[in-house]
């Protein structure tokens, strides 16, 4: 699907600290969505069904509910919730959210699933020493045909749940953009905490350079950062 670009022009000035290539980003950025990150098609688009998605979780896997739901034992319930609620989104490709359903369908998937989700979201250890543990609990997740363990999978529950501290990374959207942006992103194809660190970067890059349009958090500079590397938005 292509984007409508903005039907009246954008009234933001561009700071002069920028460069160049971070202005035509933010050009780019506000030709589709003229009132940026208030814009009504922005919110439409890009970002109240992700803020949905996040206020379901936080009434359904709260650290609270996770945790009694833990104690219970009731590893496939929490699962479901998860998926559940990504499912309701457009984030993963069909052939993702069917790997992730097929994983936690087994009860042995499920309960890996849940205890490493948890761990991942709330335990003590370094954002790095749990990062890499819920990369090799979603690589040993059960697998019935498609890999599950790609980089939008390992990424997408942390952002839904988290939005103010985990990105969603989608390669080739985020590996464009960051070179469109002029921004040094050191990708590899199996998730790892060097590109996740760097795409955290990235996105803080994304913040302070465009500080003045306000955005929220790690939705809205996800939403900026997709704009400039997908093809739903084209550049001129």
């Amino acid at each position: 699907m292509i984007i409508a670009k903005a039907e009246h022009r954008s009234t933001q000035r561009i700071p002069k600290s920028l460069t160049p290539a971070a202005k035509r980003a933010r050009k780019h950025f506000l030709t589709y969505y003229a009132d940026g990150f208030r814009d009504p098609a922005y919110l439409d688009l890009e970002r109240s069904y992700k803020l949905a998605a996040h206020e379901k979780w936080m009434a359904q896997l709260n650290p609270k509910i996770f945790r009694a739901l833990l104690k219970e034992g009731k590893f496939s319930e929490i699962a479901d919730r998860a998926v559940g609620i990504e499912s309701r989104t457009n984030l993963l490709f069909s052939f993702e959210k069917m790997a992730v359903r097929d994983a936690v369908k087994p009860p042995s998937g499920a309960r890996l699933f849940a205890e490493g989700l948890y761990d991942f979201l709330h335990g003590r250890d370094s954002d790095r020493k749990r990062f890499e543990q819920w990369v090799e609990t979603v690589a040993n997740l059960p697998r019935r045909q498609t890999r599950v363990l790609t980089w939008p999978v390992a990424t997408v529950f942390g952002f839904i749940a988290q939005p103010e501290k985990h990105f969603f990374l989608k390669p080739m959207v985020t590996r464009l953009a960051a070179e469109r942006y002029g921004f040094p992103f050191h990708y590899r194809s199996r998730p790892n905490w060097e590109t996740y660190s760097n795409a955290l970067a990235f996105a803080e890059t994304v913040r302070k350079d465009q500080g003045d349009l306000k955005p929220k958090d790690l939705i809205d500079l996800q939403g900026f950062i997709w704009v400039q590397g997908s093809d739903e938005y084209p550049q001129e």
